[in-house]
């Protein structure tokens, strides 16, 4: 791999925060978007765009049918019959090398398992260095730049900030000039779509950062290439559309048409457990509990399937969401035995003390507690909350906490009940007396009650000032979409602006962004 030099070098010292920022989404997508062929998506392009990128047909152009029916077993996350495919294919074909790189990769994030971390690291080596070899041609060369960007994902989650930054940047440059040798090659308008996209939407103060390191986004260009991806037919077609889908989802408030999409690929392969996993994801995220529940019931499983640990972490919180305590603490203890990274454990064990908190086990839950601060890292807005819980030693409030719990599950009237017991008094924290109508505001939103929704993010902003909690940047950010809907797009832009002028809180990072993208959508 070139060294970059010196110069570069101390640029990229400074790279560990700005990485942290784009990690989240972006790994999002590495990890949990399969690929597949699939179906055009439903968002159809004007005739000239798909002249703009008509697929070109070449031998260095298309996966082999043996490749293709690998990658469809990456997809499903079925490892061994994957690899058993992949034995009767041209070991050093580009397509095969690809193949094999994406299952590596997604065993890696997958497992978070860092004893396989350098095997792999060498193996994407040696893949390049293959590649660097190949024939000139759209596949081999979009190859390089994907296994890069994998090499990238891998050095970040581990910690290796440097040598991540460093991939990304030959993983775009090179995708960016396989766009330009290669204008209707559609992989390659997915993949630099997506890395287009997320680095478009970080905020300001980091995008000067990725602009020296060569890394221009753009929202628009990335949503663009993105979409003429997902629009026409290419072996990478079903990655491009759920990737669109995911991030229409998470920034633009489209939850029908992903859920749809999840679903309509679900009845069509109920074997494939990604699917099953977005599946699940989608229900958690849209507050269906019971829905997501029956999803990881009759999930795929066996012993040909990857383990996917952090299944039992998204179950745990679907069981507290019910009250079903004992049920979250088993799943979330599995979930710690058998996964082996460092994401997510903050989360799970404050998790697990709400859990024996709620159901009265007082010792238990400050045994918890402390696991808080002596595991995982803080690199995820939720491990980052729940470590602030930790060193803040302020006691939750248990009605507030249980509301919360009813409204991210679901059961927004039974979460307004839960909220008429709770009665303010002098002593009552600040945070208590914001989160209090910050709930209300959410259960009144999410049942379609706009006008008794907007009365109390009002109220929730008017009691915060700038107090160092969610709930009035959240609060800011949902009355900009309540204005939005309505048409009243400068009101709306006042509260966007609003939500991105809060300078502290647990979750500035993915606030700042929805708010961002929201104002190009006002202006």
């Amino acid at each position: 791999m070139p060294h970059p030099n010196a110069d570069f070098h101390r640029l990229l010292l400074v790279c560990p925060v700005v990485f942290r920022q784009l990690l989240p989404g972006l790994l999002a997508v590495l990890l949990l978007v399969g690929r597949a062929s699939g179906t055009s998506w439903p968002r159809q392009l004007t005739a000239a765009q798909q002249m703009e990128v008509a697929p070109e047909a070449t031998s260095q152009t298309s996966l082999t049918a043996v490749q293709a029916r690998a990658y469809v077993e990456v997809l499903k996350m079925r490892p061994t019959v994957a690899q058993q495919l992949l034995r009767a294919a041209a070991p050093t074909a580009a397509g095969t090398l690809l193949v094999q790189d994406c299952l590596s990769i997604t065993e890696l994030l997958v497992s978070q398992d860092a004893s396989r971390y350098q095997v792999t690291i060498e193996a994407q080596t040696q893949r390049l260095k293959v590649l660097e070899k190949a024939a000139p041609g759209a596949l081999p060369a979009y190859a390089r730049a994907e296994i890069r960007l994998h090499q990238a994902a891998a050095q970040v989650v581990f910690g290796h900030e440097v040598q991540g930054a460093w991939s990304l940047r030959q993983s775009y440059q090179q995708m960016q000039q396989v766009v330009r040798q290669y204008p209707r090659y559609l992989p390659a308008r997915k993949t630099l779509g997506m890395m287009q996209f997320f680095i478009g939407s970080l905020p300001e103060s980091y995008r000067w950062f990725l602009k020296l390191l060569g890394l221009p986004g753009s929202v628009e260009a990335g949503l663009h290439n993105l979409r003429l991806a997902a629009t026409q037919p290419n072996d990478f077609q079903l990655e491009a559309r759920l990737i669109l889908g995911l991030l229409e989802e998470t920034y633009y408030k489209k939850p029908d048409a992903a859920l749809e999409l999840v679903e309509g690929l679900h009845r069509q392969q109920p074997d494939n457990l990604l699917i099953s996993y977005l599946l699940i994801s989608q229900h958690k995220k849209q507050h269906h509990t019971d829905a997501a529940l029956a999803a990881y019931r009759t999930r795929p499983t066996g012993p040909d399937y990857l383990a996917l640990p952090y299944l039992q972490h998204m179950a745990a919180d679907l069981l507290l969401y019910q009250g079903q305590y004992a049920a979250s603490l088993r799943a979330n203890q599995q979930f710690l035995q058998q996964y082996r990274g460092q994401h997510y454990r903050k989360d799970a064990a404050f998790k697990l003390y709400l859990a024996a908190w709620l159901s009265g086990d007082a010792a238990a839950a400050e045994q918890y507690r402390q696991q808080i601060g002596r595991s995982g890292r803080t690199v995820l807005e939720e491990d980052n909350y729940a470590q602030r819980f930790f060193e803040d030693q302020l006691p939750l409030n248990k009605l507030l906490t249980r509301a919360r719990l009813q409204i991210d599950g679901g059961y927004y009237r039974p979460a307004l009940l839960t909220l008429n017991n709770f009665r303010p008094g002098a002593a009552t924290p600040l945070r208590d007396r914001l989160e209090e109508p910050y709930r209300r505001a959410r259960a009144w939103h999410l049942l379609g009650r706009p006008d008794s929704a907007r009365l109390f993010y009002a109220r929730t902003i008017a009691l915060a000032g700038n107090a160092p909690y969610y709930f009035a940047p959240q609060s800011a950010l949902q009355l900009g979409y309540l204005y939005q809907v309505e048409g009243q797009r400068n009101t709306a832009k006042v509260y966007f602006q609003k939500a991105l002028a809060y300078p502290r809180h647990e979750y500035k990072n993915s606030t700042d962004t929805k708010a961002k993208l929201a104002l190009k959508e006002v202006e």
